[in-house]
């Protein structure tokens, strides 16, 4: 059976609808359980202050009369903090509940953490070849008696039974306890590191640091989710993951808010740091990169090269790429762009007019059709463009790490800058804003990093300096 000291608080939350960033808590209810016996019950309506759509109305039965005068949730907020207390937080598809939940104290600029135990997970390793593993499907096959389906109390006592014959089955012990860790066997555990410590990190997005015995740091991660992201670090069995079981004794972390801030912190700091267990993203420079020359005649050339320190003490080395294709496509987007000869780019082999020209895409610097003047001219522009990753600057703005805070993203002369945080209240003023952006080196990967958020996520807030 269940340890004596161990407690379940088995939550059901009836919301507006499925998104817990955008919608609200209509009722709660939450089952005490000792892992034997049901030893507590609370329940409550919310007023969620926002409409409950009519589909939602349907199937729980709440409506908006009946909410109206419940009380809204920061006037019961600690009663569920004081509730849950020292308790493993139980729900059939737990992230839904859990979720729900810490977004609602999110609001509050409270940090809600419970272990977690999900009783639609635990009923597939407990009862393998049910057609269905919903609330429903399971309150029918094992004939559950409910009056009141989709009703959070009722929903909470359903699960509370579920639970009971889970527990019940004495091989499914131990299941429990590796999934209420997070797949963490004590004994793979790191010399130091305790199951608490794990369990004490924050389920938010940010850096973390591993530390060996001296203090120092052997591996730097990102994730959105801190504490998830270390728990499987343990839990896993790959080479990588026995060095850092046998090398970690403590963990340290920065919480970001914002999963930009995240990747650019992490990528700075495994430079910084260049921990013995990070292999990727340590190196300051790209191996390709593009440089310029005059040729005889006169005009600008640019070729892809080796980016090694005997080549960029030869050369002028104008920007870095990851690999020779990335390095190449940058040189055609350009040729194509200004027009300029592909020969003079190194994109195509041999003498006289190009392939471009024969396509009316180069003007003829190739074929002596153009002076040597007017294509330097498109040739100085290709290179300023190559020198700033971006084209023009801005600050880009993002989640901070509470409500009431916003993070900011410098881009300065075409480069990453810097970040920093601001109040939300202050988060109109540009002059404040750029006050606020401590200066970080920027990097190769750094520009990429901002590309590629940019490209992921269209409506970002970008404010053009």
């Amino acid at each position: 059976m269940a340890k004596k000291d161990q407690r379940f608080a088995i939550v059901d939350v009836e919301t507006t609808g499925g998104r817990a960033s955008r919608d609200k808590i209509t009722e709660i209810g939450i089952v005490i359980h000792d892992g034997k016996q049901i030893i507590d019950t609370y329940e409550s309506l919310l007023n969620p202050q926002t409409y409950i759509p009519a589909g939602i109305i349907r199937l729980t039965g709440i409506n908006q009369e009946m909410v109206k005068d419940a009380p809204l949730f920061h006037e019961i907020a600690r009663d569920i903090v004081e509730f849950t207390e020292g308790s493993i937080f139980v729900a059939h598809n737990v992230r839904f509940d859990y979720g729900f939940l810490r977004e609602e104290f999110k609001r509050l600029s409270y940090t809600y953490t419970r272990k977690q135990l999900c009783t639609v997970r635990m009923s597939r390793k407990a009862f393998p070849g049910l057609p269905s593993y919903s609330l429903e499907n399971l309150i029918k096959h094992f004939g559950i008696p409910t009056d009141a389906r989709h009703r959070a109390l009722a929903d909470a006592l359903a699960t509370a039974d579920i639970l009971e014959r889970i527990l019940d089955r004495e091989q499914n012990q131990e299941e429990v306890r590796v999934m209420v860790n997070m797949g963490i066997k004590e004994s793979k555990l790191p010399n130091g590191i305790k199951l608490d410590q794990i369990h004490g990190l924050p389920e938010s997005c940010g850096v973390y640091y591993l530390h060996d015995k001296a203090g120092d740091v052997v591996y730097v991660g990102k994730s959105i989710n801190i504490k998830k992201r270390i728990a499987e670090h343990f839990a896993d069995q790959t080479d990588k993951g026995r060095r850092l079981q046998k090398h970690v004794a403590d963990i340290s972390y920065e919480e970001t808010g914002s999963e930009l801030i995240a990747l650019l912190l992490e990528s700075y700091e495994i430079k910084r740091l260049k921990p013995p267990i990070n292999r990727a993203q340590r190196r300051t420079k790209f191996p390709f990169a593009i440089h310029s020359y005059t040729n005889k005649e006169g005009f600008i050339c640019l070729d892809v090269i080796r980016n090694n320190a005997e080549n960029r003490e030869k050369y002028e080395v104008i920007s870095e790429y990851p690999s020779m294709s990335s390095a190449k496509g940058r040189l055609n987007f350009l040729v194509k762009d200004l027009e300029l000869c592909s020969r003079f780019c190194h994109l195509f082999p041999g003498t006289g007019a190009c392939f471009h020209y024969h396509l009316k895409q180069c003007r003829g610097a190739c074929a002596g059709k153009e002076g040597v003047e007017e294509y330097n001219e498109r040739a100085l522009l290709a290179k300023e463009r190559l020198r700033t990753v971006f084209d023009s600057d801005f600050l880009l703005l993002d989640e901070g790490r509470h409500t009431e805070e916003k993070s900011v993203i410098l881009v300065q002369e075409g480069h990453f800058a810097g970040f920093g945080y601001i109040s939300s209240a202050e988060a109109a003023d540009q002059e404040t804003l750029i006050e606020a952006v401590k200066t970080y080196p920027g990097y190769p990967d750094t520009a990429r990093i901002i590309q590629r958020f940019i490209n992921d996520h269209p409506k970002a807030k970008i404010i053009a300096l």
